[in-house]
């Protein structure tokens, strides 16, 4: 497949939904999104649209995966030196954490798609990507602390292990569900500052549930 022409077209259309950081917007171009999923489903891979990867999964939107990661970068005017991703699924999202980031750790907790992104990341030889089988709701201890942390899955609340795990003025993007609500969820934004921990409620978003152990 050649896919230069329709990925321009797909971070050209990201720009115009506001995505104006040109890390994030290079390395959406640099990276092939239709070798993560399903090959019956490449001829999708560049709308912007989430699609099943198995296990009751699925790829973010490609403007989504723009705007957490710009979102996460606003804090950051150089390359972040290690980010923490919940959630790896396909490895799509890891692959472009790995064009903006020093270091990424990357978990995930259902070893069959845990297995899949290894197979699907392995011909990018990522150096500084890291793939960890493992319960993403503890975080990952070893690779901390984080200037950065983003999930792909939303939960009731930010697990405190991850702010424990990031670093001061690191910043954390996660969907969570929307107070007073029962599936609703929204993007929120956490900055650990000197002064504490700010949140901040931002737009609707829908992902899987974030849910714990590992299958």
């Amino acid at each position: 497949m050649d896919s230069v022409a329709v990925r321009l077209a797909m971070v050209n259309k990201i720009a115009a939904q506001g995505v104006t950081d040109p890390r994030v917007l290079s390395a959406m171009g640099a990276v092939e999104r239709h070798r993560f999923v399903d090959s019956a489903l490449a001829i999708q891979a560049y709308e912007d649209t989430s699609l099943p990867i198995g296990l009751g999964q699925t790829i973010s939107k490609p403007g989504v995966v723009a705007r957490m990661i710009a979102l996460l970068l606003q804090v950051h005017p150089g390359k972040p030196q290690r980010l923490l991703e919940i959630g790896t699924g396909c490895g799509y999202q890891a692959a472009v954490l790995a064009q903006v980031a020093q270091e990424v750790f990357s978990m995930e907790r259902l070893r069959g798609l845990h297995d899949k992104a290894r197979d699907n990341l392995r011909p990018m030889r990522l150096a500084n990507l890291h793939l960890i089988l493992g319960d993403g709701m503890l975080g990952y201890p070893k690779g901390a602390p984080y200037s950065g942390i983003i999930a792909a899955a939303g939960g009731q609340d930010v697990p405190q292990a991850w702010i424990d795990q990031l670093a001061p003025g690191g910043r954390l993007v996660a969907p969570v569900v929307v107070p007073g609500q029962s599936t609703a969820q929204a993007l929120m934004v956490v900055d650990k500052t000197p002064q504490g921990v700010t949140q901040t409620m931002l737009e609707a978003v829908h992902f899987v549930p974030l849910k714990s152990g590992i299958v």
